[in-house]
């Protein structure tokens, strides 16, 4: 079976996106994996943390708008967000699109304690996602950890 490329996209590739690129890099490193954004907003310092503590250091990741990306071409692209979905430029018809919105944690609120859960439920929910989708879409390329 040859590789698969994953596109993984959100609104402005701080958070989410970045935190499903790693997962899914975590659960098969046979698969080329990207993350954009409808724009590049920097990676968020909440995320590079909560990552680290679940052992993934995302710190050496970039965040990328989808106009970097030129022509590339993905087997599947995965929308993250609402806004990413509706505003989802048009690939190319072989292209498998699936959707999954996940609360943005860098609209949480509150006090630091508040917001960093914020950032951990936001991390387990993607995680959980990203080890589901490998199971279950892509089981061949899936590498239990």
């Amino acid at each position: 079976m040859e590789a698969q490329s994953i596109l993984v996209l959100c609104t402005g590739n701080s958070c989410r996106s970045q935190m499903a690129e790693a997962y899914l890099k975590h659960f098969s490193e046979e698969l080329s994996i990207h993350s954009a954004g409808l724009r590049a907003d920097g990676l968020n310092p909440l995320m590079v943390q909560v990552m680290r503590e679940d052992g993934i250091d995302v710190s050496g990741q970039r965040s990328t708008s989808l106009n970097e990306l030129g022509n590339a071409r993905f087997d599947m692209v995965i929308t993250v967000c609402d806004h990413a979905k509706e505003s989802c430029p048009y690939f190319p018809a072989d292209t498998l699109i699936l959707h999954r919105n996940f609360r943005d944690p860098a609209k949480a609120t509150g006090t630091p304690d508040e917001v960093i859960a914020v950032f951990r439920n936001v991390r387990n929910e993607i995680k959980a996602f990203c080890k589901e989708f490998m199971q279950s879409v892509l089981p061949n390329y899936y590498r239990s950890t």
